[in-house]
């Protein structure tokens, strides 16, 4: 299966760089790696949450389908690796969306959020209101570390500054999803799910391998890694690859401490790596000084999203047609550029000959091992903290429906473990097109899985 031309030219026009500071610092990284060790075994982080962890509801709005409740509680990640989260993402905000009346039952789903998912309106205004009238379902939405109100000063828009600020915000998300699934426990709320989009979808997984009981999962437009997102999808060419050599290269502390601390699927995906580089075509060159535009789905700063509401082209649906006529048309005008980009995407090589569209050339044999070398620590570290193999196995993978798009030229799949062969019993629902349509034409389809996966649960639960 091929991927799709929206995917590509969607990113082509829309993306800045990431991880323009490049790694982080050395010591946060090795603190994270520490600590996803704990977080990955569910027996030994089952206890760091307490059921009765604080939460403030500070406002409650009346609307006339539903009453939202906005709240926030001091992220536990500061508890346990101090100082790591932006003194802005300390406090977590939650907006918590519930039906006037009730159809059956006190279900509620928390949704984490995508890429460029600031505040609450797209998640309130495309999944959580439509569940409330379709089904009577409650929402609660947790804005992500780095994003919104929890947004660092210099931070732009969505590009996370380093690659260790992924693997902060999944771990402060994994432990602030339990503190909302304690809460809503106590809260007398039941049955219990969780879900998310993209990025919100793996972040989800992550936290339901941690939940000690069955509970509903429904990632949509997720895999098992991240690894494949930033080395060998469309994404992998906005990556700022020269300050990652140019850190990687002045620092020993890379090779010489941190690789050593990579297990199981660090370990692999590092050998992996180290093994594809050696015999690959080409060379990496093809990935640098790109000119690149705004976000993934972050057309408008997030201050500009909160004032003009669903005006921004990726969420509104009113706006379809016009993203997906201004893509074919930069289509006709790059005709020839956009075949060479999509024939070298197809062959699921990373970076490696993607977009030659502009003929570099770096000379030496030094840069070029530099290039390799950062490309196999990448795929390593990803996989460290992001791969679902390297956390426990949900309770009951039989209430975990996955949704996922065929021509997804975000979220790689060849060449990565499936998440059957991970969490046997689970379901995988395939959808035509790539990540952008289906986020944009595809969002009743999320909420049908969502709904099933529920069902599921009552079938199977519905005596506790």
């Amino acid at each position: 299966m091929g991927v799709s031309r929206l995917d590509v030219l969607y990113r082509r026009l829309l993306l800045t760089k990431l991880f323009i500071q490049g790694w982080g610092k050395p010591e946060d990284l090795k603190r994270i790696f520490e600590f996803r060790k704990i977080i990955g075994n569910r027996e030994r982080c089952k206890d760091l949450v307490q059921r009765d962890y604080p939460i403030f509801i500070d406002k409650v709005e009346d609307q006339t389908d539903c009453k939202i409740h906005n709240g926030h509680f001091i992220s536990p990640l500061e508890h346990f690796v101090p100082g790591i989260l932006p003194a802005e993402s300390v406090k977590a905000r939650f907006q918590f969306i519930v039906p006037k009346k009730w159809k059956r039952h006190r279900p509620v789903c928390i949704h984490l959020a995508g890429t460029g998912d600031h505040f609450f309106w797209r998640r309130r205004t495309l999944m959580a209101r439509p569940m409330v009238k379709e089904s009577g379902m409650a929402s609660l939405l947790l804005e992500n570390p780095y994003y919104g109100y929890r947004k660092p000063k210099d931070q732009l828009r969505s590009s996370l500054k380093n690659v260790s600020d992924l693997f902060v915000m999944g771990g402060a998300l994994i432990l602030e999803s339990a503190v909302l699934l304690h809460w809503l426990e106590r809260e007398g709320f039941w049955p219990l799910g969780m879900t998310g989009i993209s990025m919100g979808g793996h972040m989800a997984s992550l936290a339901v391998t941690n939940w000690p009981k069955p509970i509903p999962l429904i990632p949509c437009l997720s895999w098992t890694t991240a690894s494949s997102v930033f080395t060998t999808g469309v994404l992998s060419r906005a990556v700022n690859w020269r300050e990652l050599e140019k850190q990687y290269a002045a620092h020993t502390v890379y090779e010489e401490e941190i690789i050593s601390m990579l297990e199981y699927c660090g370990t692999d995906s590092f050998r992996m790596g180290q093994d594809f580089v050696k015999n690959a075509p080409g060379s990496f060159d093809s990935l640098s000084d790109l000119d690149l535009g705004h976000d993934l789905l972050d057309l408008h700063s997030p201050e500009r999203d909160q004032q003009m509401g669903l005006r921004s082209s990726c969420s509104q649906p009113g706006t379809e047609g016009h993203a997906s006529d201004s893509a074919l048309l930069m289509g006709r005008r790059e005709r020839d550029g956009l075949d060479q980009m999509l024939s070298a995407v197809s062959s699921s090589g990373p970076h490696l000959d993607m977009l030659h569209a502009k003929n570099i050339t770096y000379g030496t044999g030094r840069r070029q091992s530099l290039q390799r070398e950062s490309f196999c620590f990448m795929k390593g570290v990803m996989d460290e903290c992001t791969h679902i193999a390297n956390f426990s196995v949900p309770v009951d993978p039989s209430l975990i429906i996955i949704v996922q798009a065929k021509e997804d030229a975000y979220i790689p799949r060849t060449g990565v473990r499936s998440l059957q062969e991970i969490w046997p019993g689970c379901e995988v629902r395939y959808l035509n097109g790539g990540h952008i349509s289906a986020y944009l034409f595809k969002q009743r389809l999320f909420r049908q899985a969502i709904y099933d996966a529920y069902d599921r649960y009552l079938h199977k639960y519905s005596c506790l």
